[in-house]
Protein backbone atom coordinates (compact mmCIF):
# COMPACT_ATOMS: atom_id res chain seq x y z
CA UNK A 1 0.00 0.00 0.00
CA UNK A 2 0.88 3.50 -0.83
CA UNK A 3 3.01 5.19 2.11
CA UNK A 4 1.56 8.67 1.17
CA UNK A 5 -2.15 7.41 1.82
CA UNK A 6 -4.00 9.80 4.22
CA UNK A 7 -6.90 9.22 3.63
CA UNK A 8 -8.89 5.82 2.97
CA UNK A 9 -11.58 6.15 0.16
CA UNK A 10 -14.82 3.72 -0.05
CA UNK A 11 -16.59 4.34 -3.52
CA UNK A 12 -19.90 3.22 -3.53
CA UNK A 13 -21.38 2.69 -7.43
CA UNK A 14 -24.10 2.01 -9.40
CA UNK A 15 -25.43 1.28 -12.78
CA UNK A 16 -28.21 -0.34 -13.79
CA UNK A 17 -26.99 -1.28 -17.21
CA UNK A 18 -23.39 -0.64 -17.41
CA UNK A 19 -22.44 -1.99 -20.72
CA UNK A 20 -24.59 1.12 -21.81
CA UNK A 21 -22.08 3.51 -20.71
CA UNK A 22 -18.98 3.89 -21.74
CA UNK A 23 -18.01 6.87 -19.64
CA UNK A 24 -18.83 4.99 -16.29
CA UNK A 25 -17.29 1.76 -17.61
CA UNK A 26 -14.13 3.58 -18.18
CA UNK A 27 -14.64 6.06 -14.96
CA UNK A 28 -14.80 2.44 -12.82
CA UNK A 29 -11.42 1.05 -14.55
CA UNK A 30 -9.62 3.55 -13.68
CA UNK A 31 -10.09 3.40 -10.07
CA UNK A 32 -10.88 -0.42 -9.06
CA UNK A 33 -7.60 -1.61 -7.49
CA UNK A 34 -6.26 1.38 -6.46
CA UNK A 35 -4.25 1.25 -2.99
CA UNK A 36 -6.47 3.01 0.04
CA UNK A 37 -9.35 2.39 -2.31
CA UNK A 38 -12.45 0.05 -1.83
CA UNK A 39 -15.08 -0.45 -4.66
CA UNK A 40 -17.99 -1.30 -4.33
CA UNK A 41 -20.62 -1.89 -7.08
CA UNK A 42 -24.21 -2.25 -5.54
CA UNK A 43 -25.92 -3.92 -8.62
CA UNK A 44 -23.48 -6.81 -8.22
CA UNK A 45 -23.16 -6.64 -4.76
CA UNK A 46 -27.13 -6.75 -3.76
CA UNK A 47 -28.65 -7.77 -6.98
CA UNK A 48 -32.18 -8.35 -4.51
CA UNK A 49 -31.31 -4.87 -3.39
CA UNK A 50 -31.42 -6.46 0.12
CA UNK A 51 -28.52 -4.51 1.88
CA UNK A 52 -26.39 -5.79 4.41
CA UNK A 53 -26.31 -2.30 6.54
CA UNK A 54 -23.81 -3.59 9.18
CA UNK A 55 -21.46 -4.65 6.74
CA UNK A 56 -21.52 -1.12 4.75
CA UNK A 57 -21.75 0.71 7.92
CA UNK A 58 -18.20 -0.73 8.80
CA UNK A 59 -16.87 -0.29 5.58
CA UNK A 60 -17.84 3.71 6.56
CA UNK A 61 -16.43 3.69 9.50
CA UNK A 62 -13.04 2.17 8.10
CA UNK A 63 -12.66 4.81 5.65
CA UNK A 64 -12.47 8.68 5.58
CA UNK A 65 -13.77 9.90 2.24
CA UNK A 66 -17.16 8.48 0.46
CA UNK A 67 -17.45 8.81 -3.42
CA UNK A 68 -20.82 8.23 -4.76
CA UNK A 69 -20.41 7.02 -8.32
CA UNK A 70 -22.96 6.96 -10.93
CA UNK A 71 -24.75 8.69 -13.54
CA UNK A 72 -27.36 11.01 -13.02
CA UNK A 73 -30.65 9.91 -13.82
CA UNK A 74 -33.78 11.81 -13.67
CA UNK A 75 -32.28 14.85 -11.26
CA UNK A 76 -30.73 12.42 -8.91
CA UNK A 77 -29.29 8.70 -8.44
CA UNK A 78 -30.26 5.03 -9.32
CA UNK A 79 -32.33 3.55 -7.72
CA UNK A 80 -30.19 1.28 -5.25
CA UNK A 81 -28.09 4.56 -4.06
CA UNK A 82 -31.16 5.96 -2.53
CA UNK A 83 -31.87 2.92 -0.99
CA UNK A 84 -28.40 2.40 0.63
CA UNK A 85 -28.85 6.35 1.48
CA UNK A 86 -31.78 5.39 3.18
CA UNK A 87 -30.96 2.44 5.50
CA UNK A 88 -26.89 2.64 5.86
CA UNK A 89 -27.17 6.20 7.11
CA UNK A 90 -29.27 5.17 10.17
CA UNK A 91 -30.65 6.97 13.36
CA UNK A 92 -27.76 6.19 16.28
CA UNK A 93 -24.94 5.56 13.76
CA UNK A 94 -25.43 8.51 11.45
CA UNK A 95 -27.06 11.26 13.15
CA UNK A 96 -29.40 11.58 16.29
CA UNK A 97 -28.63 9.80 19.88
CA UNK A 98 -25.40 8.30 19.11
CA UNK A 99 -25.03 8.14 15.95
CA UNK A 100 -21.70 10.10 15.14
CA UNK A 101 -20.00 7.50 13.49
CA UNK A 102 -19.47 9.78 9.92
CA UNK A 103 -18.42 12.95 11.72
CA UNK A 104 -15.27 14.86 10.15
CA UNK A 105 -15.31 12.09 7.35
CA UNK A 106 -16.06 13.99 3.52
CA UNK A 107 -18.11 12.91 0.76
CA UNK A 108 -17.91 13.49 -2.77
CA UNK A 109 -20.47 13.05 -5.79
CA UNK A 110 -19.36 11.70 -8.66
CA UNK A 111 -21.41 11.84 -11.72
CA UNK A 112 -22.20 11.53 -15.28
CA UNK A 113 -24.65 13.17 -17.21
CA UNK A 114 -26.09 13.14 -20.73
CA UNK A 115 -26.79 17.12 -20.97
CA UNK A 116 -24.08 19.82 -21.57
CA UNK A 117 -23.35 22.17 -18.69
CA UNK A 118 -25.69 25.23 -20.78
CA UNK A 119 -28.33 22.57 -19.91
CA UNK A 120 -28.22 23.02 -16.51
CA UNK A 121 -28.94 26.78 -16.11
CA UNK A 122 -31.71 29.02 -16.08
CA UNK A 123 -31.88 29.66 -19.53
CA UNK A 124 -31.33 25.54 -20.14
CA UNK A 125 -33.51 22.91 -20.41
CA UNK A 126 -32.96 21.81 -16.98
CA UNK A 127 -33.18 25.00 -15.48
CA UNK A 128 -32.02 24.28 -12.08
CA UNK A 129 -27.10 23.54 -11.76
CA UNK A 130 -26.37 20.34 -11.23
CA UNK A 131 -25.17 21.81 -7.66
CA UNK A 132 -28.56 22.78 -7.06
CA UNK A 133 -30.11 19.46 -8.10
CA UNK A 134 -27.59 17.84 -5.64
CA UNK A 135 -28.61 19.92 -2.48
CA UNK A 136 -30.54 16.73 -0.69
CA UNK A 137 -26.78 15.07 -0.83
CA UNK A 138 -25.11 17.58 0.38
CA UNK A 139 -27.82 18.30 3.15
CA UNK A 140 -27.72 14.69 3.80
CA UNK A 141 -23.60 14.90 4.38
CA UNK A 142 -24.35 18.31 6.83
CA UNK A 143 -26.82 16.32 8.73
CA UNK A 144 -24.50 13.32 9.53
CA UNK A 145 -21.83 16.01 10.33
CA UNK A 146 -19.54 14.80 7.01
CA UNK A 147 -18.20 17.43 4.47
CA UNK A 148 -19.50 17.67 1.44
CA UNK A 149 -16.78 18.29 -1.83
CA UNK A 150 -17.92 19.73 -4.92
CA UNK A 151 -18.74 16.65 -6.89
CA UNK A 152 -16.66 15.31 -10.34
CA UNK A 153 -18.74 16.03 -12.96
CA UNK A 154 -18.85 14.84 -16.72
CA UNK A 155 -21.29 16.85 -18.81
CA UNK A 156 -22.47 15.93 -22.17
CA UNK A 157 -21.07 12.09 -21.82
CA UNK A 158 -23.88 10.56 -24.39
CA UNK A 159 -22.02 11.94 -27.69
CA UNK A 160 -18.49 12.08 -25.83
CA UNK A 161 -15.95 10.90 -28.40
CA UNK A 162 -13.38 8.08 -26.78
CA UNK A 163 -10.07 10.19 -26.83
CA UNK A 164 -12.47 12.81 -24.37
CA UNK A 165 -14.12 10.10 -22.33
CA UNK A 166 -10.04 9.11 -22.09
CA UNK A 167 -9.24 12.62 -20.68
CA UNK A 168 -11.93 12.42 -18.00
CA UNK A 169 -10.84 9.09 -16.97
CA UNK A 170 -7.56 9.89 -16.39
CA UNK A 171 -8.79 12.86 -14.29
CA UNK A 172 -11.05 10.76 -12.44
CA UNK A 173 -7.70 8.90 -11.21
CA UNK A 174 -6.10 11.94 -10.79
CA UNK A 175 -8.55 13.60 -8.43
CA UNK A 176 -9.02 10.40 -6.54
CA UNK A 177 -5.39 9.83 -5.76
CA UNK A 178 -5.32 13.44 -4.97
CA UNK A 179 -7.93 13.50 -2.45
CA UNK A 180 -6.07 10.25 -0.96
CA UNK A 181 -3.30 11.65 -0.72
CA UNK A 182 -4.30 15.10 1.03
CA UNK A 183 -2.78 16.71 -1.71
CA UNK A 184 -5.35 18.91 -1.75
CA UNK A 185 -6.62 22.23 -0.03
CA UNK A 186 -9.98 21.33 1.01
CA UNK A 187 -10.68 24.65 2.59
CA UNK A 188 -9.95 26.27 -1.04
CA UNK A 189 -11.97 23.55 -2.87
CA UNK A 190 -14.82 24.55 -1.62
CA UNK A 191 -15.14 28.00 -3.77
CA UNK A 192 -15.19 25.85 -6.54
CA UNK A 193 -18.30 24.51 -8.37
CA UNK A 194 -16.58 21.36 -9.49
CA UNK A 195 -14.03 19.44 -7.98
CA UNK A 196 -12.83 18.97 -11.64
CA UNK A 197 -12.38 23.04 -12.00
CA UNK A 198 -10.08 23.23 -8.86
CA UNK A 199 -7.75 20.30 -9.84
CA UNK A 200 -7.36 22.18 -13.08
CA UNK A 201 -6.55 25.47 -11.69
CA UNK A 202 -3.69 23.76 -9.89
CA UNK A 203 -2.50 21.78 -12.03
CA UNK A 204 -1.99 23.79 -15.06
CA UNK A 205 -1.00 21.00 -17.39
CA UNK A 206 -3.87 19.53 -17.78
CA UNK A 207 -6.67 20.34 -20.10
CA UNK A 208 -9.97 19.33 -21.16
Amino acid sequence: MSANIRNKVLIIFAHPALYKSRINMELVKEVEGLDGVTFRDLYDEYPDFLIDVKKEQESLRENDLLVLLHPFYWYGCPAIVKEWVDLVLEYGFAYGRGGDALIGKKIMSAIATGGTEDDYKRDGMHYYSVREFLNPFERTATFCGMQYLPPFVVHGAINMKMEDIAVYKSLFGQIIKALRDGEMDLAELQGFKYINDYFLEKYKSWSI
